[in-house]
Order: structure tokens, then C-alpha cells, then sequence
């Protein structure tokens, strides 16, 4: 049997998302400063020709790989939500084991590191990041009402105080593990989240 032809349009979408593959791997090896547009289109197999058709430049698509990651995190989380017959112990339960274990599950954390470090140097990308950004925040303090709401616990604080709070102590502790994970093992790092969550918004002694 032939292979299925594709259509312009599928084979367009496979070029962008071969591309975006090899970005990871190489700004995970090289860093997005020392990456070059033709160690992309090289390992994805293209020219440099081919990058520029699908993307103007490599700020545009470190954006659309902080997009993609961002995407995945999210299914996780509406996961969650989508379970109706869920009670307020589930829920709680479901929501803890996710904060305290996100952030081994996200393989592109370097990747986000890279990002705030371009975004200080660069003001065009500083201002679409810290729009994204802007738009991540507000998604995380949307889930944080939704769950109050769901669960029946008022929150201690501003919804929008708590989104900042919890993502912030996540990347720190995301950061310690990933540059050192001798003295902050998987078990410490979740305890330390888990610690922190469950006092800071179940109350919880």
C-alpha cells in the first residue's frame, strides 16, 4: 500500500512541529543565546529556507514552544476539573498531588529559564513574554476560584496574589532541583509544595 499522500497544509504542520522538536533539543543542549536557526533547521532535517517559512525568528519560536509546553500543563489541570461526581476530598487530593509534582513533569523548564533571561535582554520579546505570562497568571487564578468555589474553602488571600505566590515558590523549588538534586531530592521538593499548599490554601496544620 502507498503511503498517504499529504496535503500541503498537513505537510506545512509537520515541518512546524519537526522544527519545534529539534528547538527543544537544542536549546536544552546549547542554550537558546548560542542556538543558531541553521542547528534547528539542521537537526529537524531542513534548511534554513524552511525555518523562515514557518517562523520569523528564533524568539518566535521559543514563544510558540512556551505555548505548546503551556498547553500540555493545562490538559493536566482541566483533568481535574472535568470529573463532576468528584468530591471535596478527591478534589483536594487530585489538586495536591498535581501542585507537589509539577514540577518534575515539566520537561521544558530550562527552557522557560531561557525565556526570562531573553526576555531581560531583549524589549521586543520582553513584551509578548510578559503578555503570555500575563495571560498564565490569570488561567492559574481562574483554577484557584474555580476550586474554592468547587471545594467550599474561602481563600486566605486574593486569588490573584495566591497565582503569583504558588507559581513563584514551584519555580523556585524547580529551579534547586534541577541544579541540585543531591541536597533537594524528589521527596524534599514535594514536601516542601505539598507543605506549603496544603497550609497556604486548605489551612491545613
Amino acid at each position: 500500500m502507498k503511503p498517504t499522500r499529504l496535503t500541503r497544509e498537513q505537510s506545512r504542520d509537520q515541518t512546524r512541529q519537526r522544527l519545534l522538536d529539534a528547538a527543544v533539543v537544542i536549546f536544552m543542549k546549547k542554550g537558546f543565546g548560542t542556538s543558531s536557526v541553521e542547528d534547528i533547521a539542521a537537526a529537524a532535517g531542513y534548511t534554513r529556507g524552511a525555518f523562515y517559512s514557518n517562523f520569523g525568528s528564533k524568539s518566535e519560536l521559543l514563544l510558540e514552544l512556551l505555548k505548546r509546553d503551556h498547553e500540555i500543563t493545562m490538559g493536566r489541570m482541566r483533568s481535574i476539573f472535568e470529573d463532576g461526581q468528584a468530591t471535596r476530598a478527591d478534589m483536594e487530593a487530585r489538586v495536591l498531588k498535581y501542585y507537589s509534582q509539577i514540577y518534575r513533569e515539566n520537561n521544558c523548564f530550562l527552557l522557560w529559564v531561557e525565556a526570562k533571561l531573553h526576555a531581560s535582554r531583549d524589549p521586543k520579546f520582553r513584551v509578548e513574554f510578559n503578555a503570555f505570562m500575563r495571560e498564565l497568571r490569570q488561567t492559574t487564578t481562574d483554577y484557584i476560584r474555580a476550586f474554592s468555589e468547587r471545594v467550599g474553602t474561602p481563600l486566605p488571600m486574593p486569588a490573584e496574589q495566591l497565582s503569583l505566590g504558588l507559581t513563584a515558590l514551584c519555580d523556585g523549588v524547580q529551579f534547586f532541583y534541577s541544579s541540585d538534586p543531591q541536597s533537594v531530592p524528589a521527596d524534599f521538593a514535594e514536601a516542601v509544595l505539598a507543605g506549603f499548599f496544603g497550609r497556604v490554601v486548605f489551612g491545613a496544620s
